[in-house]
């Protein structure tokens, strides 16, 4: 996936304002950033890169004596997560019911043998072998949407029964974990579609170290590609910034069976009542929240 480099001059400088510059820029699909020199620069994946939308939010920003500007250039083309693949990741416990680990660190797992297991799961452990892709646990909004799930999909909830055989939409699905998940918890078939193709085979990849390729499939593409998938799903997961979500929330709802759940992430707790609002006009009920942070988590019921 290529990316553009978007250089910000802030005047004067400060860290808040770079803090509140890199928020602002966040909400419009940037991914990283870095700071050095008393400058600030951000990437984002050429595809998201919204000029208008990041124009807009940054003259209606809460900093009325900072002039902000910016240039924006093509990335060099390389392997943005390199080091953190060779280095990977320590082993990460979500609500002492699931371990996610990159197969690396197995040692670490021993300290981890008090954690409780769902009583039809002989072992609720996930491996996550992640290159160019969003999504090993170590995120706020990963970690809510995995709980959620294993709230959803677990026995010991008040969740219908038919939640634990059920078909799962993964919107955005990255490294596959929330597809994953589900699949390990019992769900019966699991979709998956990125707009990045690395994503989409790193998801595939995932799937069969975890066994459960036969029951994934994993597409290239954004919300548009769900018009070429047939039937309808009961648990829908979308762990994107938030514009995408309001641009695509009418499409998940398209693919969901009567009773179905949509869990949402990806978003700060101030941007909450505008996703709350666009739910409610596509039908759909507020059922529960999580947070973690600044960060929210949403669980909607298409009733």
């Amino acid at each position: 996936m290529k990316y553009y480099e978007v250089k910000f001059s802030i005047s004067p400088y400060s860290d808040d304002a770079a803090d509140i510059v890199a928020a602002i820029a966040g909400e419009a699909g940037f991914e990283s950033f870095d700071t050095e020199d008393n400058h600030l620069t951000g990437y984002v994946q050429q595809p998201l890169f919204d000029d208008a939308l990041l124009r807009q939010l940054l003259d209606t920003s809460p900093l009325p004596d900072v002039s902000v500007s910016y240039t924006v250039s093509e990335a060099e083309d390389r392997d943005w997560n390199e080091q953190w693949e060779q280095e990977g990741f320590e082993p990460i416990v979500i609500d002492n019911r699931l371990v996610i680990h990159d197969g690396r660190h197995m040692e670490n797992l021993e300290r981890l043998d008090h954690i409780e297991r769902p009583d039809h799961l002989e072992k609720l452990e996930i491996e996550i072998d992640a290159h160019l892709a969003f999504g090993t646990g170590t995120h706020e909004t990963t970690r809510m949407m995995c709980a959620s799930l294993l709230d959803l999909l677990t026995p010991h909830t008040p969740a219908p029964p038919h939640l634990r055989t059920s078909r799962i939409l993964d919107c955005g699905t990255g490294t596959g974990i929330l597809a994953i998940t589900a699949l390990k918890l019992g769900a019966k078939e699991a979709v998956g579609y990125d707009i990045d193709e690395w994503s989409v085979d790193n998801a595939r990849h995932n799937a069969v170290i975890n066994g459960v390729d036969s029951r994934f499939t994993s597409l290239l593409g954004d919300a548009s590609i769900l018009k070429e998938v047939e039937g309808r799903f009961d648990i829908v997961t979308a762990n994107i910034n938030r514009n995408i979500l309001l641009a695509d929330m009418p499409a998940f709802v398209s693919m969901m069976a009567p009773g179905a759940t949509l869990l949402l992430s990806g978003f700060y707790q101030e941007d909450i009542p505008l996703l709350t609002a666009k739910a409610s006009e596509l039908g759909l009920t507020l059922v529960a929240q999580l947070d973690d942070q600044n960060w929210a988590c949403l669980q909607f019921s298409l009733l």
